[in-house]
């Protein structure tokens, strides 16, 4: 690939990290929204996540994860395939094996699916995983790149940081301050006045 982080400015690097938490997330969520309409007959609305926003952190912390695991490899394409399903397979492993076993809390649970290990990971989602490295180093990466040139230094981090900030601040609600203080959560809200399902 052409591109390298090296000839970026601080300012292009720190707006397109805040990009990279917020546009993952909101994919990740539109991938589980109609997925999860789908799969319970296209009858109810479920809302995905714990957040007010539509945005999953799951999905963020998986780019993150997979750009410092295959940017070096960034010219080898099957390399990317193959490192973004084993990081992001084991990432999910974990973080759903700590969930259920530390917590008591399964977010997914692929038992259905084909070719699953305990329902923590499944054939389809390490596909969806190598497939999502593949548009994040190819596509996104370099277009985010790309937009950081031609974009206005002060327009695209207000744009970015704003967004980036609008998202963090409803993750540190839903996660921390309702936990703190009793206040409501964005599933208790919507539940109440909008009547969403959750899954």
């Amino acid at each position: 690939m052409k591109y390298d982080f090296k000839e970026l400015e601080r300012w292009q690097k720190i707006g397109i990290a805040c990009l990279l938490v917020v546009i993952p997330g909101v994919i990740g969520w539109l991938i589980e929204f109609f997925f999860g309409w789908y799969d319970n007959g296209m009858k109810d609305v479920y809302w995905k996540g714990g957040n007010f926003l539509p945005w999953i952190n799951m999905y963020s912390i998986g780019t993150f994860l997979i750009i410092a695991c295959t940017y070096k490899y960034r010219d080898k394409p099957l390399k990317v395939l193959l490192i973004s399903i084993l990081v992001s397979g084991l990432f999910e492993l974990l973080t759903g094996f700590i969930f259920d076993k530390c917590f008591g809390i399964r977010y997914w649970n692929y038992k259905k699916e084909i070719l699953n290990f305990h329902g923590y990971i499944c054939l389809l989602s390490l596909t969806g995983f190598g497939l999502g490295g593949i548009f994040v180093m190819y596509m996104l990466l370099p277009c985010l790149i790309k937009l950081s040139k031609i974009i206005p230094k002060q327009v695209f981090l207000t744009i970015s940081i704003s967004l980036c900030s609008l998202v963090l601040v409803d993750e540190l609600y839903n996660c921390l301050l309702t936990k703190l203080f009793g206040f409501p959560r964005a599933l208790d809200l919507y539940e109440k006045y909008f009547h969403f399902k959750f899954l």
